[in-house]
Formats: C-alpha cells, sequence, structure tokens
C-alpha cells in the first residue's frame, strides 16, 4: 500500500512538471501572466521574509540538502546488505528520492525557472540581429559584417576603459549592495522596489572556489550571493548581474545585457567600469575567434591600468582552471539547454552583440528607463 502511493504521488508529480512545461512552451502568454502574478509576488515576498537575515537561507538548506543525501545514501547501503528482506523498503526510498527531486524542479519552475520562457530581452527592447553573436560561434558566412561589429564594439569599450579607469573607486560591499539596489530602482521598471532585490555573502565559498563561479541566485529562496574573492573592480558588474536574476531574468545572456544597460546609464564610474570591463573582455575573445592577431593589437590600446587588472583576473581564471569546474561547466551548460535556452554557456557572449546595439540605439534615442519584462 505504500509502496502504491508513492508511486502514484510521483505520477501525479511528473504529469503536473510536464503539463506546466507544455503549457509555458506552446502559450507563450502565459510567460507575462505567470512573471506579473507569481514571480513577482513570490519574489517580493522571499525578500520580505529573508532579505534583512544577514546569512544566506538558501546556503543553509543546501547543506541541509547534502546532509540528507549523505544519509539516503548510507541508509539505501544498509538496506542492500539485506535486500531480500528490504527490497521493498528500499524502492520505496528511492521513489521518495526521485519524487523529493522532481517536486523541487517544480518548486523551482513556479518560483523562478518559468522566467527561462521570456523572449530575448534583445527583442523586447526592439534590438536587430539577435542571432548574429550565435553566427559568430557557428563560424556563419557573415563573419565579416560581424567582425566590423566587434572591431567597432571592442574599440568604444577601449575608449570608454581609458576615460574611467583614473575614475574607479573600489566600494565597501554594504555601498556595493546599496547603489546597485538603488539603480536598478531608478533606471528600470521593475515592479520588486521595496523588497526582492539585495546581495549576500555566501556561506558555500569553498564549493564556489572549486566550480569557479563568483555568485549565483538561489531560486528557492530568492537571495542573490556573491564570493568575495574577485578584484574591486569585478564586483558592481557581478553585484548587478545576480540582481538582475532576481528581478526576473533568467538567461545569463540577458542578466549580462540587463546588468551591462543599468550599469552604463546609473553614470557612476565605478559601476560603469566595470560594466564595460565585463564587457570588453567577452568582446575581444569573441572577436580573437575570427582574427585573434587583431584582438591583440585592440588590447594593447587599453591604459596600463586596466591591462594589469585584465592580468590578475587571468591569473585567477588560470588558478581555478579544474577538472572540477570543467564538469560544473558542462553540466550547467546541459541544464540550461534543458531550460529553453540553445546556446547554453555561450549565452554570455552574446553581449558582444546585444550591448553594441543597444549603445548604437542609446546614440539615437537614450533609453529613459530600462524594461525588465
Amino acid at each position: 500500500m505504500r509502496l502504491k502511493r508513492k508511486i502514484i504521488t510521483l505520477v501525479i508529480l511528473l504529469i503536473s512538471v510536464s503539463l506546466i512545461s507544455f503549457c509555458f512552451h506552446q502559450f507563450p502568454v502565459i510567460v507575462p501572466l505567470y512573471s506579473h502574478y507569481i514571480f513577482v509576488p513570490y519574489q517580493w515576498l522571499r525578500g520580505l521574509l529573508f532579505g534583512y537575515l544577514p546569512f544566506s537561507l538558501g546556503d543553509i538548506l543546501y547543506y541541509l540538502l547534502v546532509l540528507w543525501v549523505i544519509y539516503t545514501v548510507v541508509k539505501w547501503l544498509k538496506l542492500l546488505l539485506n535486500f531480500r528482506r528490504d527490497k521493498e523498503r528500499l524502492v520505496v526510498s528511492l521513489l521518495k528520492m526521485i519524487t523529493t527531486l522532481v517536486f523541487g524542479y517544480l518548486l523551482f519552475f513556479l518560483g523562478w525557472g518559468g522566467n527561462y520562457n521570456k523572449p530575448p530581452l534583445g527583442k523586447t527592447w526592439g534590438l536587430e540581429n539577435l542571432n548574429t553573436a550565435r553566427k559568430i560561434l557557428q563560424g556563419g558566412n557573415q563573419q565579416i559584417s560581424e567582425k566590423n561589429d566587434l572591431i567597432a564594439f571592442d574599440t568604444f569599450l577601449i575608449n570608454q576603459l581609458n576615460t574611467y579607469a583614473p575614475h574607479f573607486n573600489a566600494l565597501p560591499v554594504k555601498e556595493l549592495n546599496t547603489r546597485a539596489c538603488e539603480y536598478y530602482r531608478l533606471y528600470t521598471d521593475t515592479r520588486l522596489k521595496q523588497y526582492g532585490l539585495g546581495i549576500k555573502p555566501t556561506l558555500l565559498g569553498w564549493l564556489l572556489d572549486g566550480i569557479d563561479l563568483d555568485g549565483y541566485y538561489n531560486p528557492f529562496t530568492g537571495e542573490g550571493q556573491y564570493y568575495n574573492k574577485q578584484p574591486a573592480y569585478s564586483m558592481p558588474e557581478l553585484f548587478t548581474h545576480e540582481i538582475a536574476h532576481q528581478a526576473g531574468i533568467a538567461a545569463e545572456g540577458d542578466a549580462n545585457l540587463l546588468s551591462y544597460a543599468v550599469c552604463t546609464a546609473s553614470g557612476d564610474s565605478s559601476f560603469c567600469y566595470s560594466a564595460y570591463l565585463n564587457a570588453w573582455q567577452l568582446t575581444n575573445e569573441r572577436l580573437s575567434l575570427i582574427d585573434s592577431g587583431l584582438a591583440s593589437n585592440l588590447e594593447q590600446q587599453l591604459n596600463k591600468l586596466t591591462r594589469a587588472q585584465l592580468d590578475v583576473i587571468d591569473q585567477l581564471s588560470k588558478k581555478d582552471d579544474n577538472e572540477t569546474g570543467y564538469f560544473f561547466n558542462k553540466l550547467f551548460d546541459g541544464f540550461l539547454k534543458t531550460q529553453s535556452q540553445k546556446d547554453g554557456l555561450d549565452d554570455y557572449a552574446g553581449i558582444a552583440i546585444t550591448a553594441w546595439q543597444l549603445e548604437q540605439k542609446r546614440a539615437k534615442r537614450p533609453l529613459v528607463i530600462i524594461r525588465v519584462p
């Protein structure tokens, strides 16, 4: 009887997940309704409940999850030792584990994951040539025009970095968080004006260090976390990127684009510099895939301070280059592709095109308020 109940529960959950996923894919009108009536109120409530905690509740839940998994595996090993007698208990325990994982995915999808089905942010903002970045990665036939765009944006970013480098100031974490949240409230139309935005230090620094992550968004508690291993000039972009996830932007490339738009709209020299630096790294990297010599020559036009800072970032990246990080990146890349993100981790590179299109649009007509769908 117990086994039958477990099977029925699992079947109901699987059907629920399948139906919800099907509806989101087949009926796009559901996505803005989900964002407005489910995600935003839920994120607001989580911000109200957990925002004032000085620690990350989500990190603690992950620790508890690890302990539960260890306990369950040990339990399975004991049951295997007496398989004939305890085989039904083992099957029930396995079903319980699978049911918990499926239920967890359902919570993830309803609490935040549904945002993966939003149209690309560039499309929402009326930017053009949204597939250009993908063509670069695939080595398409339009590399000449794409190369010209990359050169133009690379040059633009170099000029901005050379202008802002002398004015960058390292900010305390509390001030960084305050400014980042305030810029979202001032320059975007996010409905999360009072609660739901804000970054905390992570309790999983050792793990993030091992898998080469600087921060992450917890979709269960709505908290944004950072790991303070990055240089000060990378932190403003990191904070605004994770807040983009809190604001309902799931796709990594779109979070990069929104972070860039908010930082550069703020006029804050520290935030502008950090955003331009991140965008330049991705743009120059994409350009090097087409013409490595040209990319290297453009890099030489950067001021000495920025080049020294890039050397530090490169050293940190090489230090974190390991098999664990490679495995996690492959795993995360596969997960993103299951969430309507066809380019996976390559989506990060999209800013090399979309941010340049944003700058071209700004030159014609400045964006007064940045739209967050």
